[in-house]
């Protein structure tokens, strides 16, 4: 059979059901969105479904759908080179390692390529292990960092169960500061703060100091609820780090690249990690390309022995090249500018959204990362559905899902969340279209409030 693009929606449905595999959902009875095109902050389907994409899809497509810098960068690169061994350098290589070096906090400036998030935590956690020669990483239990072994293992988030027994060795978890729901009981996010980094310094002693690599954490929190941190806790966290020698790896796959109103989310925080891990709005999602830039004193270890990490794809031509000109485009369009100035109007209309829905518990937000918790019960703050719900637990945010696909919105709904994450170049009359639809949603929640 011809492998050209088939444009009967049927037959293009039956080839992915019954030749491709979907991630994280059961094999059968899946009934996929056919996507036939995209622009801007809308997705086409091939029955003429006109969709609003409210996450950026995976939080990636931050410059929006179809942007032609994007696929004339990516042509002109290919017409002169498509790849060449990782060890062999190209100009796009080049001057995305150099820009990196300009835009990430600090003193952070060498830049090693993945392929795409997971890999670039795994290569952190390998650098970070063969330069302090210690093996323990420690992580908080609401975070997710991949899929590969050692992410999901180092991630506390559930969708890692499954893999337990044979889970990666030498990951600590800790609880997250979470002040909504804060484990320590506090009155204030300052007094959670105290009380979390207490905890952290706890579990660092426990675990043995001179056997503790690294602390891995996001920049800011994404699809485990976008968990704000407290004030001082990020800083608080690095003091804790420097005084016991323990490396910071700071995760900011889902919070780089303009997402949260800086360039990346711990640029909120003052702080300037020791690795910095990056995809998805390295390259907006268009390609397939991640990294982790670290200090330089980390490198120069490594000046007089050899550096054993590599992939075959590391530093992808083509793929710098569709990052070059994505950075150009965050820079030329004012995006994360945008993104701030957006991520109030938001906070502003979810303002407005509490007062109308008691279904409304809490609503965390950075820029234009940010999450709705539903309650049954303000003052008992019940979740509408628990952390890690099974299919029994979720009737009612079944329900509210549904209602988001049916008036036409792409956003995760997950457990009691619905996230709002939609591309940087939105507008206030988009996040009022997207807001409308929420609003509808959610008044279905509101029915199993008491």
């Amino acid at each position: 059979m011809s492998t050209q693009t088939q444009t009967n929606p049927a037959e293009i449905l039956k080839e992915n059901l019954e030749h491709t595999i979907f991630s994280w959902n059961k094999q059968g009875g899946l009934n996929p969105l056919n996507i036939e095109s995209a622009k801007g902050i809308y997705l086409h389907t091939r029955d003429g479904k006109k969709i609003i994409d409210f996450s950026s899809q995976l939080m990636n497509v931050n410059i929006g759908h179809g942007h032609p810098k994007v696929a004339e960068a990516v042509a002109k690169q290919m017409a002169e080179v498509s790849y060449v061994y990782p060890g062999m350098i190209t100009e796009a290589r080049g001057r995305l390692g150099k820009t990196l070096s300009e835009i990430t906090p600090g003193t952070l400036n060498r830049t090693f390529f993945t392929n795409g998030g997971a890999d670039a935590i795994e290569n952190a956690i390998k650098l970070a292990r063969l330069y302090t020669g210690r093996h323990k990483i420690i992580t908080l239990y609401r975070s997710y960092h991949g899929a590969t072994y050692g992410a999901l293992s180092a991630g506390g988030d559930p969708r890692g169960l499954p893999y337990d027994s044979q889970g990666a060795p030498n990951f600590i978890h800790v609880e997250n500061p979470y002040f909504y729901r804060c484990p320590w009981n506090s009155k204030t996010p300052e007094e959670c703060t105290e009380r979390a980094l207490a905890n952290m310094e706890r579990v660092v002693k426990f675990e043995g100091p001179e056997h503790v690599a690294a602390i891995l954490m996001e920049g800011e929190s994404g699809s485990s609820g976008c968990i704000k941190y407290p004030p001082g806790y990020w800083k608080g966290v690095k003091a804790i780090a420097d005084k016991y020698g323990i490396l910071t790896i700071c995760d900011e796959v889902m919070s780089g690249f303009g997402r949260t109103g800086k360039w990346f989310g711990i640029d909120h925080h003052g702080v300037v990690p020791d690795i910095l891990c990056m995809a998805k709005g390295l390259t907006a999602g268009y390609i397939p390309l991640g990294g982790i830039i670290v200090r330089e004193e980390i490198i120069k270890h490594f000046e007089d022995k050899p550096l054993p990490i590599g992939l075959t794809y590391s530093a992808h031509a083509v793929a710098c090249a569709a990052a070059n000109a994505v950075i150009d485009v965050y820079r030329d369009e004012n995006l994360i500018d945008n993104a701030a100035r957006m991520g109030k109007y938001v906070e502003k209309r979810v303002a407005e959204l509490t007062q109308k829905h008691p279904s409304i518990g809490d609503f965390r937000n950075t820029g234009l990362l940010g999450c709705i918790e539903l309650v049954k019960n303000r003052k008992t703050k019940e979740p509408m559905a628990p952390w890690n719900a099974g299919p029994n637990d979720m009737a009612v945010m079944s329900k509210v899902a549904a209602k988001v696909a049916e008036l036409g919105m792409f956003t995760f709904v997950r457990w009691n969340w619905i996230f709002i994450a939609p591309p940087l170049i939105i507008d206030e009359a988009g996040i009022d279209e997207g807001m409308e639809i929420i609003s509808k949603a959610i008044a279905v929640a509101d029915e199993g409030c008491v």
